[in-house]
């Protein structure tokens, strides 16, 4: 008999019923160390003050009116991101799979409206993961992603993720645009490399294709920048943005320059809950914490202290890692041993990381973890180890 909820996913045998700042707690008091926040979704901490004052007033006032109106807290948010960002203008969702569909939409009416409506080719690349619609499961095109859910949304051509060559080649006249992820997150943590990433922005110049970044995982402060591409000193035509946006509210957001979003006129999108005051009112309270350079600052900090410690995690433990991935809180360890052992391992010492691609695990605290957590993460990340090298796992 199937079970009450649709079985898609292979779930931990955990259930939490509170959490406070990295720490997650059972009904019987067992706490947790948690470095996924909810697959970097919780970037500042579970039931952070801030967070749940934010949420609580509003909720108090109004929850939902939809889009027909006015509503003030959308326009805030949407300031704030144009005022910190390339974006001249902001569409809120729910997800990063919406945002992954109004980005593609976009790119193609972008040049319908041009008067270049074969020109709707979208190159994306291996390993990427932009959601789990049939618009966003074309653009990863694995076959983990599409087996059995053709026939798919067609325009979509598929290059190794880093492949410069490929990628000159393969950008015609039919291409609308590039979407790409600056870290690869699902995929396994892999960064592509600044020079890459400012050499697709010309590409694009030299073109006229549009370029979007799928940034749902490496965005909002992740990285050590506001995004990752930052990094590069670059910016997009179009940009994904979810997760760690909301701060644990389910809210996304499209942002675009004002010649990217031309076509995108009235009617052209909608949506019934996204920028509703809700999750508005908590990405306000997100935005001002993390857009502050003095928290960025400590990211980068606290990043290049955890990769520090990872590395000596790597050299003690060289049958069980690899090599530690990523940049600033957004890190992976390369498995040598399976990495849902190592997931496995880490339950038994009261440790969460999440599973990704390419045999990593990867490390997305809270970015506003202390020193002392990230002493106490490695202590039982080693102890995960040893378990492994002993057999006990």
């Amino acid at each position: 008999m199937i079970a009450s909820v649709l079985p898609t996913y292979n779930r931990a045998p955990l259930a939490f019923e509170r959490g406070e700042g990295v720490w997650l707690f059972t009904a019987d008091g067992t706490a947790y160390l948690d470095l996924g926040a909810g697959i970097a979704v919780n970037a500042l901490g579970h039931a952070n003050p801030v967070l749940v004052g934010a949420l609580t007033e509003q909720a108090g006032r109004l929850w939902h009116v939809s889009n027909l109106y006015q509503i003030p807290h959308q326009q805030r948010l949407a300031d704030l991101l144009v005022a910190n960002t390339f974006a001249d203008t902001v569409f809120f969702t729910n997800s990063g799979t919406e945002a992954a569909e109004l980005a593609i939409k976009m790119a193609r009416k972008y040049w319908y409206d041009k008067g270049q409506p074969d020109r709707t080719g979208i190159i994306a690349f291996e390993g990427a993961f932009h959601g789990r619609s049939t618009g966003a499961i074309a653009a990863a095109g694995s076959e983990k992603m599409v087996k059995g859910f053709g026939p798919l949304m067609p325009g979509f051509t598929h290059l190794p993720y880093g492949d410069m060559a490929a990628l000159k080649a393969a950008v015609g006249p039919q291409t609308a645009a590039i979407l790409i992820e600056p870290v690869q997150g699902e995929g396994g943590i892999r960064p592509l490399p600044d020079a890459d990433l400012r050499a697709i922005r010309a590409l694009c110049d030299e073109t006229g294709t549009l370029l979007i970044l799928d940034e749902v995982q490496c965005g909002m402060g992740r990285t050590g920048r506001l995004f990752a591409h930052e990094w590069a000193g670059i910016a997009p035509d179009i940009m994904m943005v979810a997760k760690g946006i909301g701060g644990g509210f389910p809210l996304g957001a499209v942002l675009a320059t004002e010649n990217a979003a031309s076509g995108m006129t009235a009617g052209t999108h909608g949506s019934t809950y996204g920028g509703n005051p809700l999750g508005c009112a908590v990405g306000c309270a997100v935005m001002e914490v993390i857009a502050d350079d003095a928290f960025l600052a400590e990211v980068r900090r606290k990043g290049a202290l955890l990769r520090q410690r990872l590395e000596g995690l790597v050299a003690t433990h060289p049958r069980v890692f690899e090599e530690v991935r990523g940049q600033g809180l957004m890190l992976g360890l390369k498995c040598r041993v399976p990495n849902g052992d190592v997931v496995n391992a880490g339950y038994a010492e009261r440790v969460l990381t999440v599973a990704g691609g390419d045999n990593v695990i990867r490390l997305l605290p809270p970015l506003n973890l202390t020193d002392g957590d990230i002493a106490e993460a490695l202590s039982r990340l080693d102890r995960a180890a040893a378990r492994l090298e002993g057999g006990d796992a």
